[in-house]
């Protein structure tokens, strides 16, 4: 009877905790081109009805361009990700050419959706990462043409021209739409802005220099 009595306890268990959950991976269409004018919420863009679909949805003419440095540091980024092909949506890539003056820098960024594998086309660039805490180790590199580079995704990472002449890169992300988190934007130049006193405590610097370095963006 008591064994009875805990079979039954144990079926009753296992039929209240256990649930079947099932998951696919793959895509279950040939494309989810985007719809921008949508207004349907997802996790990422909804798609265009697949009849309305065209040739240019998957077309992007531009990389071939070089961007324009002439601005603070010397850097232009050209991207080709699901804002400028929307063949791309749930596809889980994108690219971006970045252009380099003389000296000009891509500044410590983060990607949260992407790891990313630059190749250099001219020039010579300094590239870089740092882990995470606690280590911060600096994972730093020269790179010269044909030479290739990857920063694992959600880490901080940077560029520098370290030639007298411009460089090109091509930059190759593992999303979409990989976004970019500039950190020095994200940290002086949040709206509404952070406090003074917790970037003084948190870089260990007095008040007004925070004050001014936030002037600047």
């Amino acid at each position: 009877m008591a064994k009875h009595f805990l079979l039954l306890n144990l079926i009753a268990v296992l039929s209240f905790c256990c649930v079947v959950l099932a998951f696919e991976p793959s895509p279950m269409q040939d494309f989810c081109v985007a719809d921008p004018t949508s207004t349907v919420k997802v996790n990422g863009l909804s798609c265009k009805d697949p009849k309305s679909v065209i040739t240019e949805d998957f077309f992007f003419s531009g990389l071939q361009l070089a961007g324009n440095t002439s601005n603070t540091f010397g850097s232009k980024v050209t991207p080709a990700n699901v804002a400028q092909i929307q063949g791309l949506n749930t596809l889980g890539i994108s690219l971006a050419r970045v252009d380099y003056a003389p000296w000009g820098i891509n500044p410590p960024h983060t990607h949260p959706r992407a790891t990313e594998i630059v190749t250099v086309l001219e020039g010579s660039l300094q590239v870089g990462f740092v882990t995470s805490n606690p280590e911060n180790r600096h994972i730093t590199k020269v790179l010269k043409k044909g030479d290739v580079f990857v920063f694992p995704i959600g880490l901080v990472h940077y560029q520098r021209n370290v030639g007298n002449g411009n460089a090109v890169a091509i930059a190759a992300l593992s999303s979409q739409n990989p976004g970019v988190i500039s950190i020095a934007n994200a940290v002086f130049g949040s709206e509404p802005a952070i406090a003074t006193d917790i970037l003084a405590k948190a870089f260990q610097v007095d008040a007004t220099v925070v004050s001014q370095t936030q002037s600047k963006f």
